[in-house]
């Protein structure tokens, strides 16, 4: 099928949902499209420049429909949405028979959603998300919420997948990953290094304020 492409600087999960403010023409005239005929489009990773032209910026290949679920149109034109991301698919060629991009796409399903593998690396990342959660919370001085994790480790990979504060780069390798064991072990080794990596930086935060804190508490000045 041939699917509009909305080249953006992040990266849509199946199950997120998404706004969106719509204001440059070629992309009013996309969601026109879609909201008119109830189709979907594609969100895709920019890979590299920027996206002035139809074919100006290098999207990657592997995105995520979008559906839209909400849409709100100003007098002038623009407009804002909220979409929430389906099914991931792959580009087997671009199009430039539009004012915006589009491509031929095919379905690139999540597989071994079901497998014991699937289940064991479930069981596995769980207490990850929780430390992840812990640091997180400590590094930025908040308290995060964190609801009920899912039991199915699809949902649950995707779920960890939108989560995690970590580059478009890395969560593209996660979307670019095809069986859900694959995601979970990735992702498992993300969550580690990003708990090592928020410990060291409160650590090291601590460590800084002892040096430089006299014996009752006050900053030192000169």
């Amino acid at each position: 099928m041939d699917l509009p492409l909305f080249p953006l600087n992040l990266v849509l999960f199946p199950g997120q949902q998404l706004p969106l403010h719509i204001f440059e023409p070629r992309y009013r005239e996309m969601i026109g499209y879609c909201l008119e005929n109830d189709s979907p489009f594609g969100v895709v990773l920019l890979r590299e420049g920027e996206d002035v032209g139809p074919l100006a910026a290098e999207p990657h290949v592997i995105g995520t429909a979008a559906r839209i679920v909400e849409a709100k149109r100003m007098p002038d034109g623009r407009m804002y949405i909220m979409v929430t991301g389906t099914k991931r698919f792959r580009v087997k060629a671009f199009n430039q028979s539009h004012s915006y991009l589009s491509g031929e796409v095919a379905h690139f399903p999540i597989v071994n959603g079901s497998t014991q593998r699937a289940v064991k690396m479930a069981q596995i990342v769980r207490p990850r998300v929780l430390e992840y959660v812990e640091a997180l919370s400590k590094a930025t001085d908040s308290k995060l919420p964190l609801n009920r994790l899912p039991e199915d480790p699809t949902s649950l990979a995707f779920l960890i997948a939108m989560a995690l504060q970590v580059s478009n780069d890395e969560k593209q390798k996660l979307l670019a990953l095809q069986s859900v064991p694959d995601i979970l072990t990735h992702e498992n080794y993300l969550l580690w290094r990003e708990v090592a990596l928020l410990n060291h930086m409160v650590q090291s935060l601590d460590q800084v304020m002892a040096q430089t804190s006299g014996p009752t508490g006050y900053l030192f000045t000169n």
